[in-house]
């Protein structure tokens, strides 16, 4: 037996489809089924070949976009220069502000690095900034994982001074 909404096959003594959730009551009993390709009308066996349905616009959520845009600069940039998605302020956002995260995250690296190796020539006062690289790079994944989880819930989370700024840019 077919399901009528989505074609897939299902068992004989079944009232729901197990794949759409349809109800099969309505479905004719015993007739043939229509085959793929085909919708059933009420009257006759058969109808005319089905519309091909197109797939949903844009193929991810806003939310979705916005979350993955935080996962390395390339998404964030692909996602400001592909069409359905560079209109959409909380993608555009999240995706400036990831970007604008990475930007901060390798000045500091650097400027760090610089004084770390400037520091390194003096005794014991290098061994300091261990702790330093480390608190600095834990502060960092903290803020990206806190930006991945609000952008996946649809907030406008701002990061200080970057949030600002990403929102400037969107025009927020």
């Amino acid at each position: 037996m077919q399901c009528p909404s989505c074609h897939n096959e299902v068992a004989s003594q079944a009232t729901f489809c197990s794949f759409c959730g349809a109800s099969l009551a309505a479905a004719p009993a015993g007739g043939p089924a229509a085959p793929a390709g085909y919708t059933p009308v009420s009257g006759s066996a058969y109808a005319a070949p089905a519309m091909p349905v197109a797939p949903a616009a844009g193929g991810l959520s806003e939310n979705a976009a916005a979350a993955i845009s935080y996962i390395t600069i390339i998404p964030a940039i692909l996602f400001l220069v592909l069409e359905p998605y560079n209109r959409m302020r909380l993608v555009k956002f999240h995706s400036i502000q990831c970007i604008a995260l990475h930007v901060a995250w390798v000045t500091v690296w650097v400027a760090l690095t610089i004084v770390h190796v400037a520091m390194h020539f003096i005794p014991l006062i290098g061994l300091l900034f261990v702790p330093v690289d480390l608190v600095v790079a834990v502060g960092f994944f903290i803020a990206w994982l806190l930006c991945i989880l609000k952008a996946s819930k649809g907030e406008y989370f701002k990061l200080p001074l970057i949030g600002d700024f990403a929102a400037k840019q969107v025009g927020a």
